[in-house]
């Protein structure tokens, strides 16, 4: 049971989530010099699972601002090319270095989400701050005293008071269910992207044993039925498993396909027997556990599985991110609003994956929940101050309605580049047209190898990827 005596009864902020937005939402906070908020999350200690694996530049560039990116990028691989082949040759490499016209952070860099949080987390600490676990929150009410405050109230019964709730509780976020925002796909108003050979995902952080380890780096295969991506992960990895009481020998990779309609549902536990058939049929061949299409004639198995997940690819939005509890609803909308109107309902906001959700291809997405909160914070502060000094007659919700436009626009901005790139990745073995008779991803590939021998189309994809044109 989680230690609510601890917790305070009221706060200024109260942040819903102890993931990379949360925590970093804390971190700009404290850089501001603002203490009076307060941190919970729902689960007993922080996930000890890899999940998101890259942070680009532009997200450096955040942190870099908290004093936390030196110690990350420390811990991480520096990929400064990303190459893209079929199963058994190169078709494209992407040069990252094109970017260090723009930035210090050139590259993207690897390393797995739990060990991003793990540092961001005793950051925090390192402050006196304390993330109160597990503490579930159940409902939101408008305070009976203040129509401005929020009552937040949890599982055990615990309630606090609140100016702000800030909710960075992820997908399924409780604060933006009882807040009443609408979630949905922003093309279709469904939960769903259209179907490509990439709908259904399985990924897993593995061991392989045999073939030559030197040649397994960054390795991402298109094929006429999938997707397949393998990455080493740093070692410090290991180091943070080993703490955590599973001591893995080996180097650690990440694995990623996409597994065909046709094939059925993902098992729930995807075995090592079913995920080295997706290797097999997917990967290149230098992985391929038969010796007589491996090129080196040695096999290349899976040898452990560290961890595995399997999903569905699909993009939401929230409705809006900034609303004021139970009070009018054109406060939560994104547009300017009369001066005139009266002020009702604690402020209610969204970052991160409770605010927008869209497919892995690029590893965009704690990427854009980073930066949400960096920016957020920078809008707390101003209204936080505006409140207090100016009249009530102002409009100081103003700052929260920029901020929350704003990040509306460049969620959708990721959401249309990730539904594209997840175009482009799982095209389908289709014909063009009877007039065309020649494969779809067969002209994808020609594409993409034209595409990469020309230096603008490589620094224009090293561009977007880095999020350096859309903060």
């Amino acid at each position: 049971m989680a230690d609510m005596a601890s917790m305070p009864n009221s706060t200024t902020v109260l942040i819903v989530g102890a993931g990379p937005s949360g925590l970093v939402t804390a971190l700009s906070l404290l850089h501001h010099g603002f203490k009076h908020f307060v941190v919970v999350d729902a689960v007993e200690q922080g996930e000890n699972t890899s999940r998101a694996l890259v942070v680009h530049a532009a997200t450096l560039e955040a942190l870099d601002t908290i004093d936390c990116g030196e110690e990350i990028v420390a811990k991480g691989t520096k990929a400064r090319s990303i190459n893209i082949g079929n199963r058994s040759s190169k078709l494209v490499s992407t040069d990252l270095s094109s970017l260090d016209k723009h930035t210090r952070h050139p590259y993207a860099l690897i390393i797995p989400q739990n060990l991003t949080e793990y540092i961001l987390g005793e950051k925090l600490k390192s402050y006196g701050v304390t993330v109160h676990r597990p503490c579930k929150v159940t409902s939101l009410k408008m305070n009976e005293n203040d129509d401005d405050l929020t009552d937040v109230v949890f599982e055990h019964g615990k309630i606090i008071t609140a100016k702000y709730v800030i909710g960075a509780d992820g997908a399924r976020s409780v604060v933006r269910r009882m807040a009443g925002i609408s979630f949905t796909d922003p093309s279709t108003g469904e939960k769903g992207d259209r179907i490509t050979n990439l709908a259904q995902m399985v990924i897993a952080d593995i061991v392989y044993e045999g073939g030559d380890k030197n040649d397994l780096g960054f390795l991402a295969t298109m094929s006429p039925e999938s997707f397949f991506l393998s990455i080493p992960l740093p070692n410090s990895f290991n180091d943070l498993l080993a703490e955590n009481g599973q001591e893995v020998r080996g180097q650690i990779y990440r694995i990623g396909a996409g597994v065909p309609l046709v094939d059925g549902e993902i098992p729930h536990s995807p075995s090592k027997e079913y995920l080295q058939n997706l290797v097999d049929r997917f990967g290149p061949t230098v992985l391929s556990s038969d010796a007589s299409v491996n090129p080196s004639s040695t096999p290349v198995r899976i040898k452990e599985i560290i961890w595995a997940t399997r999903f569905r690819t699909h993009s939401a939005i929230a409705e809006k991110a900034f609303t004021r509890l139970g009070g009018d609803e054109l406060q939560g909308a994104t547009v300017a609003a009369d001066n005139s109107f009266t002020k009702r309902g604690g402020i209610i906001l969204l970052i991160g994956d409770a605010a927008h959700i869209h497919s892995p291809a690029g590893g965009q997405g704690m990427n854009l929940g980073i930066r949400d909160a960096a920016f957020l914070v920078d809008a707390l502060i101003k209204h936080i101050n505006a409140s207090t000094s100016q009249p009530s007659s102002v409009d100081a919700d103003c700052i929260l309605r920029e901020f929350a436009e704003e990040r509306h626009k460049r969620a959708l901005e990721v959401i249309a580049f990730t539904k594209n790139l997840l175009s482009l990745l799982g095209t389908q073995d289709k014909k063009i047209s009877w007039l065309f008779p020649i494969s779809a991803t067969t002209v994808r590939d020609w594409v993409m190898w034209l595409g990469g021998k020309l230096s603008f189309m490589q620094a224009r994809m090293a561009w977007a990827m880095s999020g350096l044109g859309r903060r």
